[in-house]
C-alpha cells in the first residue's frame, strides 16, 4: 500500500499551483547575496584607497561576513523550520537590504568590518531558507533538479551581473554605490515574496535552543579565526587559545545535539554517505576557489590595468559556463551518475587553477578567460548536483537545516579559501623589494602601492609598482597552484564518497 499511495501524494504536491512563479521570488534572494559577494571584490581597491586598511583588516573585510554567516547557518535554518521559512527570508532580505546602506556609507575600516559582519547575520537568514522552500515546493524529482538548476544559474548569473553593474558604479559613483543596488532588488523580494511564496515550517519542532546557537556561533569563529591568524602571521598564542575554545565550542555543540529531543541539527544526516560527501565536495571547492576569486578583480584592475566595468566583463566567462551546466546538470547526472559529474567538474576546476599558475603581468585574455569558462562549467556540474543530493538525502520536515550544513560549508569554505589562499598572496607579496623610500603602507596591500606611487617621484613609483605587481602575481599563481591541488583532491574524495548515488524517484539511492 506505501508504494502505491506515494506517487499520487507526488502527482498532488506536482500539481501545486504558482510553484515556478514563487521559484522566481526565491531566485532573487540568491541573486542579492551573489551580487553582494561580486561587487566586494571590485570595490575593494576603491575602499583600499578612501579607508586606507591595513592588509590584515583588507582580509577582515573581505571574509568577516563569511566568518558571521557560517556561525549563524545553521542555527538561521533550524529557526526558519520552527518561526517559518517564508517569515524568515522576508525578514532576512529586508534586514540585508538595511544593512547594505550601512555598508555603502563606512567611513573608518572598523565600521566596514562591522557592516560585513552585520549583512553575515542577515545573510544567512537566506540562502537556508531558499533551498528549504524549494525542497518543500518541489516534490517531483527532476522538477526540483530543475528548479535547483534555476537556483543556482541564478547564483552564478548573479557573479555576472554584480561585476558588471558595479564596473558601471564605480566608473561613475563612489565605491559605496555597489551595496546599494541590493535595496530595489531587496524591495522586489519582500513585495512579491508575501503575496507568492507559500509558508511552511516543520510540525512540532521543539524550542529553539540558544546554548547551542552559541557554541555554533563561537565555535566556528574561533576555529576558522585561529586559522586566518596562523595563515597570517605564523604561530601566536592568542590564534592557539581561539583555535582551542573554538574546538571546544564544537565538540561541545555536537554533544549537545546528540542530547537533545530535537536539535538545532540532526547529527544522523552525517550517517549519509552521499550527503557527507557532497558537504565535503563544495566546502572543499569553495576553498579551493574563493582565494582565487577574491584576489582576481585586484589583478585585473591593479595589474592589468582594467577598468572596473572591463574587469567585470572579463569575469563573464565564468558565470556563462556556470548557468549553462547548472540547468543541464540534473539532466547529465541521470544519465551519466552522480559522481562521475561531480568527480568531473572538480577535477576540471582543478586543471583550469593550474593553468592560471602561469599567470603574469602581461597574460593575454585568451588563457584567462578560457580558464574561468572551464571553472564556471565544472563549478555549475558540480553545486548543482551536490545541492540535489543533498536536498533529496532528508525528509522535508529537515530541509531547512540540511540546506543550512550544505550553505555552512559554502561559507566555511570561502572563509577559509580566503584566509589561507589569501594570506598566501599576501605573504608572497609583502616580500617585495621597492626603491629606497618605498612608504611601508606599500608592502600592506597592492592597492596601497598604487596609491603610494601617486605620491612618489615617477622613476621611484615605476619601479615600485613594477615589484609590487610582480610579487603579487607572484602571489596569486602560487595561491592558484595550491587551490588546483584541493580541487584535485576534491575530485578523487568525491569519486569515492558518491559511489553509488544516483539522482532519480524522489530521494537518492544507494546501490
Amino acid at each position: 500500500m506505501t508504494s502505491t499511495l506515494q506517487p499520487t501524494m507526488t502527482t498532488e504536491a506536482v500539481k501545486r499551483p504558482g510553484r515556478w512563479l514563487a521559484l522566481g521570488v526565491l531566485v532573487l534572494a540568491v541573486l542579492l547575496v551573489a551580487v553582494d559577494a561580486t561587487v566586494l571584490g571590485l570595490a575593494t581597491p576603491y575602499i583600499s584607497e578612501d579607508l586606507k586598511p591595513s592588509g590584515t583588516q583588507l582580509l577582515w573585510i573581505g571574509d568577516v561576513y563569511s566568518f558571521v554567516i557560517a556561525g549563524l547557518l545553521v542555527s538561521m535554518g533550524s529557526l526558519g523550520d520552527r518561526i517559518g521559512r517564508k517569515r524568515i527570508l522576508l525578514i532576512g532580505a529586508t534586514a540585508f537590504g538595511a544593512v547594505s546602506v550601512f555598508n555603502a556609507y563606512a567611513t573608518t575600516p572598523e565600521m566596514m568590518i562591522v557592516a560585513r559582519a552585520l549583512l553575515g547575520v542577515a545573510g544567512a537568514t537566506l540562502m537556508p531558507a531558499t533551498l528549504a522552500l524549494i525542497r518543500n515546493l518541489f516534490h517531483d524529482p527532476r522538477e526540483r533538479s530543475l528548479a535547483v538548476g534555476i537556483w543556482g544559474a541564478t547564483a552564478s548569473a548573479g557573479t555576472a551581473v554584480g561585476p558588471i553593474v558595479g564596473g558601471f558604479l564605480l566608473e561613475h559613483f563612489w565605491w559605496g554605490s555597489v551595496f546599494l543596488i541590493n535595496l530595489p532588488v531587496m524591495v522586489v523580494l519582500v513585495l512579491v515574496g508575501i503575496k507568492l511564496l507559500p509558508e511552511s515550517r516543520t510540525a512540532n519542532p521543539g524550542p529553539w535552543d540558544l546554548a547551542s546557537v552559541v557554541l555554533s556561533l563561537v565555535g566556528m569563529i574561533g576555529v576558522v579565526y585561529a586559522i586566518k591568524e596562523v595563515a597570517t602571521h605564523g604561530f601566536a598564542w592568542s590564534a592557539l587559545a581561539a583555535g582551542l575554545l573554538g574546538a571546544a565550542a564544537l565538540y561541545g555543540f555536537v554533544r549537545r545535539q546528540l542530547r537533545l529531543p530535537t536539535p538545532l541539527l540532526d547529527m544522523r544526516l552525517f550517517r549519509n554517505r552521499g550527503f557527507s560527501g557532497a558537504v565535503l565536495a563544495d566546502l572543499l571547492t569553495i576553498l579551493g576557489l574563493s582565494g582565487l576569486v577574491f584576489f582576481l578583480s585586484q589583478y585585473l584592475q591593479l595589474v592589468q590595468g582594467r577598468r572596473p566595468f572591463e574587469a567585470g566583463l572579463a569575469e563573464l566567462p565564468a558565470a556563462i559556463g556556470a548557468v549553462v551546466a547548472g540547468l543541464i546538470a540534473g539532466r547529465v547526472a541521470r544519465r551519466f551518475s552522480v559522481r562521475s559529474v561531480v568527480s568531473g567538474g572538480l577535477a576540471a576546476i582543478g586543471l583550469a587553477l593550474a593553468a592560471l599558475t602561469v599567470l603574469d603581468q602581461s597574460t593575454g585574455y585568451p588563457l584567462l578567460g578560457a580558464a574561468l569558462l572551464v571553472v564556471g562549467v565544472g563549478a555549475g556540474f558540480s553545486f548543482t548536483v551536490t545541492a540535489d543530493v543533498i536536498l533529496s538525502s532528508v525528509p522535508k520536515e529537515q530541509a531547512g537545516s540540511a540546506s543550512a550544513v550544505s550553505e555552512t560549508a559554502y561559507e566555511l569554505g570561502a572563509a577559509l579559501g580566503i584566509a589561507a589562499l589569501g594570506s598566501i598572496v599576501t605573504g608572497v607579496y609583502r616580500d617585495f623589494t621597492g626603491p629606497a623610500g618605498t612608504p611601508a603602507a606599500a608592502h600592506e596591500s597592492l592597492g596601497g602601492a598604487v596609491e603610494a606611487a601617486a605620491r612618489m617621484p615617477a622613476d621611484s613609483a615605476a619601479t615600485m609598482l613594477d615589484a609590487a605587481r610582480t610579487s603579487f602575481v607572484d602571489g596569486l599563481a602560487l595561491a592558484s597552484g595550491v587551490g588546483a591541488a584541493v580541487l584535485l583532491a576534491a575530485a578523487v574524495a568525491a569519486w569515492f564518497l558518491l559511489r553509488g548515488q544516483r539522482l532519480e524517484g524522489g530521494a537518492t539511492k544507494h546501490s
